[in-house]
């Protein structure tokens, strides 16, 4: 087997396969990639069993039609240390060599039939649902989602399609962030997916895309790029019975007034106390006993009592970093219970700080 392309396009492809290897054990075959050079485009695979990347190329020339694996984060490693120019990839006795002029490294093979395989589109059901839609949910709500949560539902986000909406759901318990589409649908369903496979799917895809699925995975690919994901097996829990469905005071705010603000109080801690007053918001840090920081926004509020409550402010900043206009709502009912903030057809229900 022999093929040469540019260092750009292996390197390109071999950064994003990383984060689909195994990464403790390189002596297991997950930690390996695996090219496939046998027909007109090379495809290039990349797994740890519960999640995968195959990615398909035509930036390879094939002199020698074969397929091999090698260790992925060390040909990664050797193709960065090159020049930018072509490279030759060839096995020689079982053994990868990459030669870039008059420099060579040499590499073990594993036996390429022993690589975990891709899951199939036979027999998977289809979404319907616009994929640039779909990923912009995705990301709204990625912040949200935990990663190691006891509750293994909870390291995941949970997609609920129903006949005529469908809500993408995350949570750390601490805060719950809920986007809702209009769409029709013939099927309801429930899926949860692992949030390392979320945040790898917003790095991949960018416009449309197809997806499938069944009771253990998902699919979701286009002409370049393929991602499969085991699903979380498991009970999401009733979101629903979270998100206050009235409230005592709907206040709008400035987006930038209050990050600027945010910033400001930031500077000694993140957990932090807001005060409503008419026309004012008052921020100050909690858990001062030596050091303070406090200011505020003059700004249109019409509100007949001051009203205060507290909160971890990165749950703040990661809502307002996921929205695009001016403005955002907050629903507020007694302080001690949750807050929600709300943009359009995106919330994030925030647990507070008693005070």
């Amino acid at each position: 087997m022999k093929i040469t392309t540019r260092k750009d396009v292996i390197e390109s492809i071999l950064i994003n396969a990383q984060a689909f290897l195994e990464k403790k054990d390189p002596t297991n075959i997950t930690s390996h990639i695996y090219i496939d050079a046998t027909n007109s485009k090379v495809q290039i695979k990349a797994t740890d069993s519960e999640i995968g990347l195959k990615v398909v190329s035509d930036q390879f020339n094939i002199i020698e039609p074969g397929i091999f694996t090698a260790n992925g984060k060390k040909l990664l490693d050797i193709i960065r240390s090159l020049k930018d120019d072509l490279i030759e990839l060839r096995i020689v006795e079982n053994n990868l060599e990459i030669i870039q002029k008059n420099t060579k490294f040499k590499l073990p093979t594993f036996s390429y039939n022993e690589y975990p395989t891709f899951p199939e589109l036979d027999n998977k059901g289809k979404i319907t649902l616009d994929s640039i839609s779909l990923i912009k949910s995705l990301k709204k709500i990625t912040p949200s989602i935990d990663i190691n949560n006891p509750k293994y539902e909870l390291n995941g986000a949970l997609i609920d399609i129903k006949k005529n909406i469908t809500k993408f759901v995350g949570t750390d318990t601490r805060r719950l962030a809920v986007i809702e589409l209009e769409n029709s649908s013939e099927i309801e369903l429930n899926l949860i997916i692992p949030k390392k496979a979320i945040i790898e799917i917003q790095k991949l895809f960018l416009d449309k895309i197809d997806i499938y699925y069944d009771e253990n995975s998902i699919i979701i690919k286009n002409e370049q790029f393929y991602i499969f994901s085991r699903l979380i097996n498991g009970k999401y829990p009733d979101y629903q019975r979270i998100i206050p469905q009235t409230s005592k005071y709907n206040i709008t705010i400035p987006k930038k007034m209050i990050l600027d603000a945010m910033k400001v109080v930031n500077i000694i801690s993140s957990e932090i106390k807001i005060k409503f007053e008419q026309n004012l918001i008052i921020l100050e840090s909690l858990n001062g006993d030596t050091q303070e920081a406090k200011t505020s926004i003059e700004t249109p509020i019409n509100i007949d009592n001051s009203y205060e409550f507290a909160l971890n402010s990165k749950y703040l900043f990661d809502f307002i970093s996921q929205i695009d206009g001016d403005d955002f709502e907050i629903k507020l009912n007694e302080p001690n219970l949750p807050v929600v903030v709300k943009d359009n057809n995106f919330l994030t229900v925030i647990m507070p700080i008693l005070l």
